[in-house]
């Protein structure tokens, strides 16, 4: 029971990495000429997704995220117009979207997650260690290594790697970020960017797919090293699906079938945002093989 309670604590953690801030799902009935029951709420001429306004690389309403560029491949596959139900990465996220029969798929969600029905997963990643490309730090692959004695480390409070942290006696020195942000006014990824390039702090741990975004954004050259051999605590690596309500069987099937037909161009465009992506093996995902599956 314990360890059933602590892997959700991980889980709600990836979340929130993602930009999603649980919270539960309302099943009951809507009103103002919502379907209601158990039936599944999916327009026939429209791809409804739910999405934070301003949270790249994942979304913004601009349409200039990955997950917005995923949403129009699957809309143009369906034949299907493009529709958004925006709400900020915060505090009932899934309640007001996919929750409120708004909209009809969460692009972006760990798997695992028991607030929304989960599909299929679209790529793996791991939490990364981003130093300055000349940085004596770039070689780091484990937060146990002794290069990062006495260095400041900034971690994003409450995440996964924080455990490891405080295991390898690191965190006194740390410099922690917040968890929880309103992303139409801060981020805490690229903040923890700015102070690497600064040097604020020697090096920091974000989500991958942060992490590789922003350091390909960053003032100075920056090394992202996915952390894939850590063990002996929570593991830092993530598969992502996307979610739809519980009910949403027939829904769940044909995002499946999207999902394995079009896997390369899924892969290419997370490349193309300088995500960093393995398949099972810990292999990562290259131009040259985008066929291959998380």
């Amino acid at each position: 029971m314990r360890r059933m309670a602590r892997y959700r604590l991980l889980v709600n953690a990836a979340c929130c990495a993602l930009g999603i801030v649980v919270a539960p799902i309302d099943t009951q009935g809507q009103t103002g000429g919502v379907l209601q029951g158990g039936l599944e709420l999916i327009d026939p001429k429209v791809l409804r997704v739910c999405a934070d306004p301003n949270n790249l690389p994942f979304s913004n309403d601009k349409g200039e995220g990955f997950e917005n560029k995923i949403a129009e491949l699957f809309a143009g596959k369906l034949g299907k117009t493009l529709a958004y139900t925006y709400y900020p990465g915060a505090t009932g996220f899934v309640r007001m979207t996919l929750g409120s029969y708004r909209c009809d798929v969460v692009m972006g969600f760990p798997q695992g997650g028991e607030l929304v029905q989960s599909t299929n997963p679209y790529y793996r990643t791991a939490y990364a260690l981003v130093s300055k490309a000349a940085s004596a730090l770039s070689g780091v692959e484990t937060l146990d290594d002794a290069r990062l004695k006495d260095k400041r480390i900034g971690v994003v409070a409450g995440t996964p790697p924080a455990s490891y942290l405080v295991a390898d006696g690191l965190m006194t020195n740390s410099k922690p970020y917040p968890l929880v942000v309103d992303t139409r006014y801060d981020s805490s990824a690229q903040a923890m960017v700015n102070d690497i390039n600064s040097g604020e702090i020697d090096a920091g741990v974000l989500w991958g797919p942060l992490a590789g975004y922003y350091a390909s954004h960053a003032a100075s050259p920056m090394k992202t090293t996915l952390l894939l051999k850590e063990k002996g605590g929570p593991h830092l690596d993530y598969r992502i699906v996307m979610g739809v309500r519980p009910s949403d069987q027939n829904w769940k099937r044909q995002l499946n079938q999207l999902i394995g037909e079009n896997q390369p161009a899924i892969n290419k465009l997370l490349l193309d945002y300088e995500i960093p992506i393995v398949n099972e093996s810990d292999q990562f995902i290259t131009a040259d093989d985008l066929t291959q599956k998380p």
